[in-house]
């Protein structure tokens, strides 16, 4: 496995990152262990997991098997969403994200956390407050690296301007959703994140399953999380997705591949993408996971063409698709 810069950070982390959103929910305590030892027998050295997660159980099961560990890892968390009932218990807030911090780093046993995301835009706070309390929390030592997840780019570069221009810690990594169905970030996030250095390690390359084989036009499985969890099952309800899984199943077979494992390998091939985050239920499919690293496929290939033209390419940030032809005014 060859690890990548993260950024211009200097930090090298593996080409997959290993979500632990299961962790104390549909993976228990023995389970999660399994997932943790195959990453880390793998070359993985980056875990991602959330204060939401299992609603604290994945950073305390996480932080129990980086023990031994710590300083092998590169361990990165995140807040934003409740953790509570209580009214602050939310946000970007100086007020949350301080104790958010202070309480991910006792569930992770840890003293600092890696790299730290802001989980998403927070609507209703001033980003002079949000990003100067996580500069604080950076010279405080308790965060190494700020990030963000969920923003649109505009907002991803207002932070980074902002932090630039105040002398802040500014964002190094981006965590977007993005694989064949929602490719959204392709317009802008993911240019942003070339042009300002800035690492991108995108969720859900599989489209919570979508993109595994185990869906089509009227093909579902028993079980899964598009089935079993509303979010999710919101979020690809589109019955375009459903023939699209099923074209993309088709061409991943044609090509011997596992559809999982091509559909990681799709979101990896992207020059912007530093690691995809995979998250699974068992060892049989992190293993799946591993197996896109072996397919190689390349940004330029015609297999990319050919998978990509499977789903629509979003339309360029201007909207002047003619750009991308050979009739418009020309480029330097």
């Amino acid at each position: 496995m060859t690890n990548r810069f993260l950024g211009r950070t200097g930090v090298r982390v593996s080409p997959l990152c290993l979500g632990t959103m299961s962790f104390g929910q549909e993976s228990d305590a023995k389970t999660s262990a399994q997932l943790f030892h195959r990453a880390r027998e793998a070359g993985i050295n980056v875990f991602d997991t959330a204060d939401v997660y299992g609603g604290g159980a994945s950073e305390r099961i996480l932080g129990g098997l980086i023990a031994d560990c710590r300083d092998e890892v590169v361990i990165a968390s995140k807040a934003y969403f409740p953790t509570s009932a209580d009214c602050n218990a939310r946000g970007s807030s100086r007020y949350h994200l301080v104790r958010a911090v202070e309480a991910s780093l006792r569930r992770l046993g840890t003293d600092c956390i890696d790299i730290f995301y802001l989980h998403r835009h927070d609507d209703e706070t001033r980003a002079e407050e949000t990003w100067r309390a996580v500069d604080d929390l950076v010279r405080a030592g308790k965060i190494l690296y700020p990030a963000i997840s969920n923003f649109s780019a505009w907002q991803g570069m207002k932070a980074v301007s902002l932090c630039a221009a105040k002398s802040w810690a500014r964002p190094v990594c981006f965590q977007p959703m993005y694989n064949l169905a929602k490719r959204q970030a392709e317009v802008e996030i993911l240019p942003m994140c070339q042009s300002e250095g800035i690492g991108v390690m995108p969720y859900s390359p599989t489209g919570g399953g979508l993109l595994t084989g185990k869906y089509g036009t009227d093909l579902r499985p028993d079980s899964g999380r598009l089935l079993e969890n509303t979010m999710y099952g919101v979020r690809y309800a589109d019955p375009r997705h459903y023939q699209l899984a099923g074209d993309f199943t088709a061409v991943a077979t044609r090509h011997g591949f596992e559809p999982a494992a091509l559909a990681i390998a799709w979101v990896a091939a992207h020059p912007a993408v530093t690691a995809p985050i995979v998250g699974t239920r068992s060892v049989a499919h992190l293993d799946v996971a591993l197996r896109s690293l072996d397919i190689g496929l390349r940004y330029d290939s015609e297999l990319y063409r050919e998978i990509s033209s499977l789903s629509m390419t979003p339309p360029p940030a201007t909207d002047r698709n003619e750009e991308t032809s050979s009739h418009n005014f020309g480029t330097r």
